[in-house]
């Protein structure tokens, strides 16, 4: 079997923890992949996609068209799609049309694409030239993604990756069949926490999804749920497959404790932790007001994310809550060397979401034993299990509580330690791919391959 994973998000401005779900769940994929099964990344058109390769994973390939113009023909149903492969996985919820091709961009679609004047995101389409546009061909010593030259296709048929990659434009192949994952359901249960024309596109592919998708990936149950609410999903077309913990953010470096005088770290287990992108749904502005509560323990916040949406800035959101600046210290976006070493020394991870799908910081902290306390976002919950403390959604008392009952005692924060740990263990890429394969042959019709827990079949 043949799968064509959308590796675009990894080239994203900010890209988020879909980012880290898509980057992990391919490289698991293939790592996972049984004998003649492959996993060819794509993506779309433009120079310079290194970042988008994955070990194990073929490509990536490009398509016809720049991002802007691919996300505005996507959104309207039209454009180039992954060929040559039995089944594609969106892993966001910008998912090609059903029975696209990765050839000719039509005339239709140009057309499509000059009538709408935007793009599927919030800027300009960019413009789209009235002849054929054509995406990168698989044929043999061809350059997918403007990168070496890759190995003729005997070669890559010779070590059963990707067979027969060559009919990739073969209009006899059938359809292949189409997952998408959808990670929450912030568009309909809280979109006021996104721009209005993020709410509105990821609705519109939400619907594109429920109506096209042979299968669709969600994190956890209640997101199932939630989904269920407001998409017409059938139940036998909806599956909740966990996510996992990357080996790079728990393997901590060598070199942690320079690392730690670099970043200008508080002692182990002096400061208070926060990971998100920065964007209003994340509930930093609970974390910032805990800290003014009279039971707050005086630990320091590090803040650790890039910068996302809505104009939040650490040190003026802290400012405008009364904070000086030894009290709140932001790192930005930082490697996963780093990240193990923030994360293996903080004192407590804060995760005072509104909403979520999952909340992989709060595995990320549980599997270094970190003691956590999340808001009760039933995603959240979900996922900690009873190895967190909880408190309210915007509930910056219960927060500071919740804080302080965990710097004033010892043993609470050795259960919760222990426990996170345990909680952590249920959590793997490689879990998450097994469930990945199991699904794709599913819907693909292929027969079951078990594979060892050494990942021979």
């Amino acid at each position: 079997m043949r799968v064509g994973f959308l590796v675009e998000q990894l080239l994203a401005p900010v890209p988020g923890g879909t980012g880290r779900y898509s980057a992990e769940l391919a490289t698991a994929l293939a790592r996972r992949a049984a004998p003649g099964d492959g996993v060819v990344g794509w993506c779309a058109a433009r120079r310079g996609v290194d970042a988008a390769g994955l070990p194990g994973v073929l490509g990536p390939l490009r398509l016809g068209l720049p991002r802007r113009a691919l996300a505005a023909a996507w959104s309207r149903g039209v454009g180039p799609a992954p060929t040559g492969v039995d089944v594609i996985h969106a892993p966001t919820l910008l998912l090609p049309p059903a029975g696209g091709t990765a050839g000719r961009v039509t005339g239709s679609v140009v057309e499509t694409l000059r009538g709408s004047g935007r793009s599927g995101t919030s800027d300009r389409s960019e413009s789209v030239r009235s002849e054929s546009v054509r995406s990168e061909s698989v044929r043999s010593g061809d350059r997918p993604a403007g990168g070496p030259a890759r190995p003729p296709l005997a070669a890559w048929a010779a070590h059963s990756v990707a067979p027969a990659l060559g009919d990739a434009l073969d209009r006899r192949r059938p359809r292949p069949k189409l997952v998408v994952t959808i990670h929450d359901a912030v568009p309909w249960t809280h979109p006021e926490t996104l721009t209005p024309h993020g709410a509105r596109w990821h609705r519109l592919m939400g619907e594109r999804a429920a109506r096209h998708a042979d299968a669709v990936i969600v994190p956890t149950l209640a997101v199932a749920a939630e989904v269920a609410r407001h998409l017409p999903i059938p139940p036998e077309r909806l599956h909740a497959i966990g996510e996992g913990v990357a080996e790079a953010v728990v393997r901590v470096p060598a070199d942690a404790d320079a690392r730690a005088a670099r970043l200008g770290l508080p002692p182990p287990g002096g400061y208070l932790l926060t990971l998100a992108t920065l964007e209003p749904r994340k509930g930093l502005d609970t974390a910032l007001a805990a800290l003014r509560r009279p039971d707050d323990p005086g630990l320091p916040l590090v803040h650790v994310g890039a910068a996302g949406w809505g104009g939040l800035d650490v040190r003026t959101e802290a400012a405008r809550h009364g904070l000086d600046g030894s009290r709140v210290r932001t790192l930005g976006r930082i490697s996963d060397e780093d990240l193990a070493v923030v994360l293996s020394r903080a004192g407590v991870l804060l995760a005072p979401s509104r909403s979520e799908g999952f909340g992989l910081p709060v595995v990320e902290a549980m599997a270094h034993g970190v003691p956590v306390v999340i808001s009760d976002a039933p995603a959240l919950v979900e996922v900690a299990g009873d190895a967190a403390l909880v408190a309210g959604v915007g509930d910056a008392a219960a927060l500071s509580s919740a804080v302080a009952r965990i710097v004033g005692d010892s043993d609470l924060r050795g259960r919760l330690s222990d426990a996170g740990r345990t909680r952590a263990q249920a959590f793997t890429w490689n879990a998450a791919a097994e469930a990945t394969w199991a699904l794709y042959r599913r819907v693909g019709g292929s027969p079951a391959v078990s594979v060892a827990a050494d990942g021979r079949a």
